[in-house]
């Protein structure tokens, strides 16, 4: 059976309640109102019999009282009382076994500050509707009255263990009760709390009394290639973790970036504590990576002196390759190879590696040395294109100035190249000088003849086939002539 004071499982025939100590009562208690309506009962049929009694003759006659009267009055008094106390009794069993008025009482007993009396009623309710999910509401909140909190806070737990209960119930029970931990700061008792409910819905609610195992962004395993392994976790707070399988805490290694799993073994875990100190229970995981080997690109060209324009190309799979021009070991922040590349005049180095997944493969490095066969300069070359804009009227002096706002043109060497088998060409691209300091290519360029000097325009289609356009020779200026002369 079950205590009528707090409503704990009992053995059926204990006395008291070991859970509240309350003694238990084998019959029914009656209502206050019906005992005393019953005492007053009795009270006037026994005055009224002791009032017949003393009536009649005057003191000190002699009488003889007729016996036979006053033994039939008693047996009415006796029968009064049997039906009167049978009566009250049938109505206050008939109370006892009322749900709506163990309700109604406990709820005046409330309000009257009667707490004793309001449990034994909410209790006897909660016998009568075991199901009932506010009684238990009600009288854990009488406990709270009497500021027994441990009642209070049994039955809330109750409440939220009862598979019954519904969304609002649920979120009102575990509200109050992680109120009384929060006031209590035993975050702990939050955690597992929240943990054992397994509902989504109070642990988004909660979720920075949280404490739960981070998460890895990639299955414990082997692997062929470096992995980013990513730690997550649910809440706010930090994660920590190890490499070589000891067990993680607050002193070791805390997680601000993917860890980068390269070539070996790794026994990963980890644990989260949140910001209110709670500790997660570990996530582990075994990680294998066996790196494959990646090969260095293949490159049409061999290392070694060039008397005439050459491109560098990559002769197998071209895709994520990355190279660089001043000696240094490709990387991500390295150039992207995405077609052929001129050869440089002079001496030149160039270093070509794959990037897979983070690793950097092996390198091809190459030493190049272009001596062209001519003794006009890629300088001369610039210089030819410049006193053509100032022939045709582009730009009035050799610094590309063009008006009185400050802005110029300027023309730059870009490569050495032989276009469309015509012959080996100096590439030069215009590009407008802001006053401000910007350049801006204007998508002009040319080409000069690295044996003749001969200018043309450089055009290509929408198919990125290039077009030579060629351009009068430039007629230098008679002052031009005059100063080269003075020079001389």
């Amino acid at each position: 059976m079950k205590c009528p004071n707090c409503g704990a499982e009992m053995a059926d025939e204990a006395l008291y309640c070991e859970h509240c100590g309350e003694d238990i009562h084998i019959v029914p208690d009656f209502d206050p109102e019906l005992e005393q309506d019953m005492e007053r009962t009795i009270s006037g049929i026994l005055e009224e019999i002791n009032g017949q009694e003393g009536s009649g003759e005057e003191p000190g006659e002699e009488q003889n009282p007729p016996k036979r009267k006053s033994f039939w009055k008693l047996w009415v008094v006796c029968g009064a009382v049997f039906v009167a106390a049978a009566v009250l009794t049938g109505l206050s069993y008939y109370h006892y076994n009322s749900l709506e008025w163990q309700i109604e009482r406990g709820e005046e007993y409330v309000e009257r500050q009667e707490y004793d009396r309001a449990v034994r009623c909410y209790s006897r309710a909660l016998e009568l509707d075991e199901d009932n999910i506010e009684l238990k509401f009600s009288l854990a909140e009488v406990y709270f009255l009497k500021n027994n909190k441990i009642e209070y806070e049994f039955l809330l737990r109750e409440i939220a263990r009862d598979s019954r209960a519904d969304a609002e119930q649920l979120e009102r029970a575990y509200g109050k009760l992680i109120a009384i931990y929060s006031a209590r700061e035993d975050y702990q008792t939050i955690n597992d709390l929240l943990l054992a409910s397994e509902n989504a819905n109070l642990i988004s609610t909660y979720q920075k009394y949280l404490a739960r195992p981070p998460e890895f962004s990639i299955k414990p395993g082997y692997y062929t290639t470096v992995q980013p392994l990513k730690l997550s976790a649910f809440g706010s707070g930090k994660i920590y973790y190890t490499l070589d399988g000891s067990e993680p805490d607050a002193e070791s290694t805390q997680y601000t970036a993917p860890i980068i799993l390269e070539d070996g073994d790794y026994i990963v875990k980890a644990l989260f504590i949140n910001d209110n100190g709670i500790v997660s229970e570990p996530i582990s995981g075994e990680f294998h990576v066996e790196i494959d080997e990646i090969p260095a690109p293949e490159l049409n060209l061999y290392s070694g002196e060039y008397n005439f324009p050459m491109n560098i190309e990559v002769l197998n799979d071209a895709e994520e390759v990355y190279y660089t021009t001043d000696g240094s070991t490709p990387t991500y922040e390295s150039q992207l190879y995405s077609g052929p590349i001129p050869l440089p005049l002079g001496k030149s180095n160039f270093k070509f590696a794959r990037i897979e997944n983070g690793v950097t493969g092996d390198v091809a490095d190459r030493t190049y040395q272009l001596v062209m066969n001519t003794d006009f300069t890629p300088g001369q070359a610039v210089e030819s294109i410049m006193q053509y804009a100032m022939a045709t009227g582009k730009v009035y002096d050799m610094d590309g100035h063009f008006d009185e706002s400050g802005d110029r043109y300027q023309y730059e060497y870009q490569y050495v190249t032989n276009i469309n088998r015509v012959d080996d060409f100096y590439v030069i691209s215009e590009i407008y000088c802001g006053a401000d300091g910007s350049l801006t290519k204007t998508g002009n360029n040319y080409a000069v003849n690295a044996y003749t000097g001969v200018l043309f325009k450089l055009q290509q289609d929408r198919y990125e086939r290039l077009s030579l356009t060629e351009l009068e020779q430039p007629t230098i200026p008679d002052s031009q002539e005059e100063d080269s002369g003075d020079e001389e």
